[in-house]
């Protein structure tokens, strides 16, 4: 079901902000608790989940255990995952699986069993897919397959959040702009839950969708709530590379079936970087394929198929195959150039393991939270399943929340707004923030934005609070990354190329005062 709104005011009792696997899973937890309003910025099919093609990490075949998936995640994470989170997400992921695979979730299937691929840095197969290379599209449909048989679950979609209300230090809701009618809407409940995805469009590569441009992390922020671990963010090594094109995310598991990474004289460049080859995690063979283009003054390298058999790619990774094939690239015939591009956030609005941030009745799950369970790098395909547990476990702990709600609309601060263009923005990140950082760089854009003088705007789009966001996001990033006086996972500095046993520990941003002015500490 799908509501409109006629006035400016709405009062729910929960209400979760973003239609991806995090949203829908806590939605269904929440439920038969009262009435949940989900809270999608543009359609209610357009999230990073959508984009998914990785597959879903779980420990259910029979040559793999429990302690095998904590052991991968932990020596991917770099140090830095948080132990419980990584354990309540490997040992609560089975269950989860099974209990989607009874909501309708049609996984990828040997004859009758479930078929598990291997990606980089796992050392079993554990990787279920969905149609190949579909497998957050196909989660997310059996989801909101459900969700829509829950009466107590409505869908508010092209409506972008643009700040948390928060009264006496209790979030009690959310005020959204209305794309239909151009007005800004108050929503009111007893609990909120962030789950709206990523920030990778702060960057001028991404593999994200429009939508991912940090609205969860940014709005957190300036309601007061600590954010973590926001410098460690995740390039995809192999995005699509066609000038004036959207950089269309060519999966992990293409270099988990086999295919090669070679440079522009068809050289396989990988083994010189990494034992691994092209099976090495994400964030070395990102910064493996700059410093070759580097060495070579190439424009892209090329990830390589031709060599598998007739048939296997179109069928394996048939949505891989035709996009590429539209885009003028026949994969089993010929290399595809490529990229990296921004993919993951690490880090995000700090929670505990039930999804409750520093500010009371705010909570967070999905890529827009920070439990710790991906340490400084993201395990490959972790994300829907940290999406999948901690959603559901933030539904169960926002159910807790009670008390009067506000008969009115509160007190909302004018929205003061950046003049940087969003492509000046996105250039900056992506060359100051990007994969290869340095101190004087990063300090220079971090002066850069905050420099800037925020104006008024009386009658601010989307794209203007989205260009908010973006520059609140990128100045954390940038503040945290200056910081960071090291290399670990998804940060690393060239002047600091080693990693350092002084920062192993997690940053934690949180505002200062009424400025939008950040307080650093590492804990």
């Amino acid at each position: 079901m799908v509501i409109t709104a006629s006035s400016h005011h709405i009062v729910t009792d929960f209400v979760v902000v973003g239609a991806g696997v995090a949203g829908l899973r806590a939605a269904i937890a929440l439920s038969s608790a009262g009435r949940v309003l989900v809270v999608a910025k543009d359609s209610l099919i357009e999230s990073s989940s959508e984009y998914a093609q990785g597959g879903i990490a779980v420990a259910l075949s029979d040559d793999d255990e429990l302690e095998l998936h904590e052991q991968d995640t932990i020596a991917a994470g770099d140090g830095l995952c948080n132990i419980d989170a990584v354990v309540t997400l490997v040992e609560e992921g089975p269950s989860a699986i099974e209990q989607l695979i009874g909501w309708g979730t049609a996984f990828d299937r040997s004859g009758s069993g479930l078929l598990f691929a291997r990606e980089g840095a796992h050392s079993r197969n554990r990787v279920l897919h969905a149609n190949g290379d579909s497998t957050g599209r196909e989660i997310v449909r059996s989801l909101r397959q459900h969700v829509r048989t829950l009466p107590n679950v409505t869908f508010r979609s092209f409506s972008a959040v643009t700040d948390l209300i928060v009264e006496d230090g209790k979030a009690i809701g959310i005020t959204a702009l209305d794309a239909e009618t151009k007005t800004t809407v108050h929503v009111l409940a007893h609990a909120v839950l962030l789950a709206t995805g990523g920030l990778g469009r702060v960057f001028e590569n991404t593999t994200n969708p429009d939508v991912a441009t940090g609205d969860g992390v940014a709005c957190a922020f300036r309601a007061g709530a600590e954010i973590s671990d926001i410098e460690f963010i995740q390039f995809h090594p192999t995005a699509l590379y066609i000038p004036d094109s959207p950089r269309f995310l060519l999966s992990e598991a293409l270099r988990g079936e086999g295919a090669y990474l070679r440079n522009a004289s068809g050289e396989r460049f990988m083994a010189r970087y990494h034992p691994m080859g092209e099976l090495a995690p994400r964030d070395v063979v990102s910064r493996s394929i700059v410093m070759e283009m580097r060495a070579t003054g190439d424009d892209s390298a090329f990830l390589d198929l031709t060599h598998m058999a007739p048939g296997f790619v179109s069928e394996r990774f048939p949505r891989v195959y035709q996009t590429c094939l539209r885009h003028g690239v026949d994969l089993e015939r010929q290399a595809a150039p490529v990229r990296p591009a921004a993919h993951y956030a690490m880090g995000g609005v700090r929670t505990d393991l039930f999804g409750r941030s520093t500010v009371e009745r705010l909570f967070a799950a999905g890529e827009a939270a920070c439990t710790g369970v991906h340490g400084a790098i993201r395990l490959a395909s972790n994300s829907l399943l940290e999406a999948l547990v901690f959603g559901a476990r933030a539904g169960r702990a926002m159910r807790e929340a009670s008390g009067p709600l506000p008969s009115r609309n509160p007190e909302v601060s004018t929205s003061l707004f950046p003049p940087m263009p969003e492509r000046d923005l996105r250039t900056l990140s992506w060359n100051s923030c990007g994969i290869l950082r340095s101190g004087p760089e990063l300090k220079a854009a971090y002066r850069k934005l905050q420099d800037q003088m925020l104006l008024p705007m009386s009658d601010a789009s989307r794209a203007d609070y989205e260009r908010r966001n973006m520059r609140d996001v990128a100045l954390l990033i940038a503040q945290a990354a200056l910081a960071r006086e090291e290399s670990r996972g998804g940060h690393y500095r060239v002047d600091f190329s080693a990693k350092s046993s002084a920062f192993e520990k997690h940053s934690i941003l949180q505002k200062r005062g009424d400025q939008l002015d950040a307080e650093l500490s590492f804990a």
